[in-house]
């Protein structure tokens, strides 16, 4: 099945858990005393897992919207172009944005959406990655919020897929190359 196709195991259930609920803490400490509305944005579909764990973890009123935005199609490295699949349901002026993703791999696709949510005049934007690959840094990106860096392995689980299969696994694990070779 589809841990047969797991060359190992990089972060459990429970370290994810804790590291979601750490994150959480960090953003609700940040925001306390904010008087504008925040809004989440997530980046579908890598992020939903983490997005929906993260945001129960964050003990203050916030408003969800997601965004589709991808730079990979079915492959495993970027491909340098960055498609706006689906844009934000709401007007995010004077607010405070914080963009929730899954991994900053290459930093393409966040470099593109970073920019292009500060033409939208937020208040503040900031940036919460669950994982970060910053040996496959092509841009100049500030993660505000990290989970875990990485090293250049890859990984799905726990939203993260290969081909749209594996996001539904409870952990994050080195995917086998034979797999996607």
């Amino acid at each position: 099945m589809m841990n047969d196709d797991i060359e190992k195991i990089v972060f459990t259930e429970d370290q994810l858990k804790a590291k979601v609920a750490e994150l959480g803490r960090r953003i609700t400490e940040d925001y306390k005393d904010a008087k504008e509305e925040i809004y989440c944005v997530g980046i579908l579909k890598g992020a939903v897992v983490f997005y929906t764990d993260l945001v129960r973890q964050i003990d203050l009123p916030v408003h969800f919207d997601f965004m589709i935005a991808s730079s990979y199609g079915n492959g495993t490295s970027s491909s340098g172009t960055v498609k706006i699949l689906k844009d934000l349901d709401y007007d995010i002026e004077g607010k405070h944005l914080i963009v929730i993703e899954d991994i900053i791999d290459s930093g393409t696709t966040m470099n593109y959406l970073m920019k292009y949510f500060k033409e939208r005049k937020p208040k503040s934007v900031k940036l919460c990655s669950l994982l970060s690959k910053p040996s496959r840094r092509t841009a100049d990106i500030h993660i505000d919020y990290c989970g875990f860096e990485i090293p250049d392995e890859f990984i799905v689980g726990y939203g993260l897929d290969y081909a749209e299969v594996y996001r539904n696994l409870p952990y994050i694990g080195v995917l086998k190359p034979s797999v996607y070779a």
